[in-house]
């Protein structure tokens, strides 16, 4: 039997069709960043009412370790549920430390390792990926070294190589220069510094600070994807320090009787007593700042971005990350819409 929307979620997906209207809607896909793959029945629903095409798994971290003075995989996947519903492609995500650190003779052998691993996880789910991405903060600084990995992965791996680019490296590009891959997948979030300023904008997402970035995406060399956001994230900080981000935590967990609503913003908490929430310790007079995304902020981000990216008919769209999603913010319908932007 044909249920209704509610009246909210009826008026976001009014706006959304009225902003976003395309007949060849891009590829979408989406992002999985947990330790331990194992979908849910609304996440594989939710796979199915997208008509996702894929899965961008991050397969392990590579560190440096200042101890050991080398680098190391850190939490590395674990497939719980058997084999992926859909094609995957593997994400290594590396620290710009490493490249700091790393030798140049080095660098090779890391390629190799890596490739391994991946080789490694995908042949236990009976798969041989076609498809890789990278994921790097790069500097100036490191440039080179990570260029230079990145031409060996993708000589050892005969994939397609992909690689994640922040909106600052596609306004630098002369300076922090064009990587070597296949495409580029434009990271549209995660736009301001992480801090305890209570007042400070939503560092996930911000029109203003984007549209400093984005006249310079049509020069861009690199055929692009994109990544857009599907979190929220709460600051914990103490003493007027930040001292830890997480994920796990929302704006449903503090609204309760431990915690106050301070007046200087409506996203601030301020502990009442010292206990432990989620397995976090939360010390008395700790605050928690939530920066979000929702329905609304997806679709102005992804209609200011696409009015200013080249076309393409390759383009994937994909959103992170499907692992923590709240399913009753970001709705099918919700994400059809915003992938009909491009």
């Amino acid at each position: 039997m044909f249920r209704p929307l509610p009246f909210r979620y009826a008026l976001v997906l009014l706006f959304l069709m009225g902003a976003c209207k395309r007949t060849d809607p891009k590829d979408t896909a989406f992002y999985y960043w947990k330790t331990t793959f194992d979908l849910s029945a609304k996440q594989k629903t939710l796979l199915r009412k997208t008509n996702t095409k894929a899965i961008y798994i991050r397969y392990f971290d590579v560190k440096w370790n200042d101890l050991h003075k080398r680098s190391y995989p850190e939490a590395v996947v674990r497939f719980d549920q058997g084999a992926c519903p859909l094609p995957v492609i593997p994400v290594i995500y590396i620290t710009n430390k490493t490249f700091e650190k790393m030798p140049k003779n080095g660098i090779d052998s890391l390629a190799f390792n890596c490739v391994k691993l991946v080789t490694q996880l995908s042949s236990q789910q009976k798969f041989r990926p076609v498809k890789l991405q990278v994921d790097c903060d790069w500097t100036l600084k490191t440039r080179d070294a990570y260029f230079t990995f990145l031409a060996a992965i993708k000589k050892r791996s005969k994939c397609t190589l992909e690689a994640t680019i922040r909106l600052h490296q596609i306004k630098y590009a002369h300076l922090t220069g064009v990587p070597p891959v296949d495409r580029g997948v434009l990271m549209f979030y995660n736009m301001g510094k992480l801090n305890a300023n209570l007042k400070q904008t939503n560092s996930i997402y911000n029109g203003e600070d984007a549209g400093h970035y984005l006249r310079h995406l049509k020069a861009y060399p690199l055929s692009l994807d994109v990544a857009l956001p599907i979190f929220s994230w709460a600051i914990q900080i103490r003493n007027g320090r930040m001292i830890q981000v997480y994920q796990k935590l929302d704006r449903m967990n503090l609204e309760n009787l431990n915690f106050e609503k301070l007046a200087v913003t409506e996203n601030a908490f301020r502990a009442k007593k010292s206990f432990y929430l989620l397995g976090i310790y939360i010390k008395q007079n700790d605050i928690f700042k939530v920066e979000e995304t929702n329905a609304q902020s997806l679709e102005k981000a992804a209609s200011q971005l696409a009015k200013n990216l080249p076309e393409d008919s390759k383009r994937t769209i994909i959103y992170y990350e499907l692992a923590n999603i709240d399913t009753t913010i970001f709705r099918a319908e919700t994400i059809r819409q915003v992938s009909a932007c491009f």
